[in-house]
């Protein structure tokens, strides 16, 4: 087969090789990111995002179905990366508190710099449900529920999973909601108005929920 019939063109023109499932997959995924950061899940048309992958139409289509179905897998890849490293981190991390508030710090950010925080509130705004096949949190109670435990000292109230489970989603509300709008409330509270406030207070919930884990 020749290389002109190897290739195919995109609705932009630009030329569009054969590629393995997985490697179409990863470009559609990657290009559905940029643009739902951009734009949110309203904004996302997928002959737009199929040019932008390199691939047909169809193709798109072949893979994920429908949009919102694309939307999903989107979330669920960044979500599943973040839960992983958060796993990762806070098992590593064990008493060393600067590492686990430099663990925090590091998922705000990432939330803040891919435009994950506001692709999630976007979706909660539409009605869309994280289940656990898109986002196990759970993994990351386990983690931190398995290291309270393994610190608990008898005489003391023994922690139950869901107390931990309540601290997590704590967390998990304020890294999130703070991508969108944490500098305009600590800004209203009169504990903004500078750069580093953001970093400020997540130093401070960091300290906040290791205090209540090991009280």
């Amino acid at each position: 087969m020749s290389e002109t019939a190897k290739t195919a063109k995109t609705a932009k023109g630009k030329p569009r090789r054969r590629m393995d499932a997985a490697t179409a997959r990863a470009l559609i995924l990657d290009a559905t990111e940029r643009r739902l950061v951009v734009a949110g899940p309203a904004g996302i048309r997928l002959h737009e995002v199929a040019a932008d992958a390199g691939v047909s139409h169809p193709t798109v289509l072949h893979h994920f179905g429908s949009r919102a179905l694309l939307v999903k897998a989107v979330i669920s890849r960044s979500t599943e990366a973040m839960n992983k490293a958060l796993v990762q981190g806070i098992t590593a991390s064990g008493d060393d508190e600067e590492q686990f508030e430099d663990l925090l710090e590091k998922v705000a950010v990432s939330l803040a710099s891919s435009g994950h925080g506001r692709v999630i509130m976007w979706l909660a705004l539409e009605g869309h449900r994280i289940d656990e096949a898109e986002a196990r949190l759970r993994d990351v109670v386990d983690a931190t529920h398995a290291l309270r435990l393994a610190r608990f000292v008898k005489g003391k109230k023994k922690p139950t999973r869901e107390d931990t489970a309540h601290a997590i989603v704590l967390a998990a509300l304020a890294l999130v909601g703070g991508t969108v709008i944490g500098a305009s409330l600590l800004d209203n509270a009169g504990a903004g108005g500078d750069p580093a406030a953001e970093r400020r207070f997540r130093r401070w919930l960091a300290r906040l929920l290791r205090g209540y884990f090991e009280a």
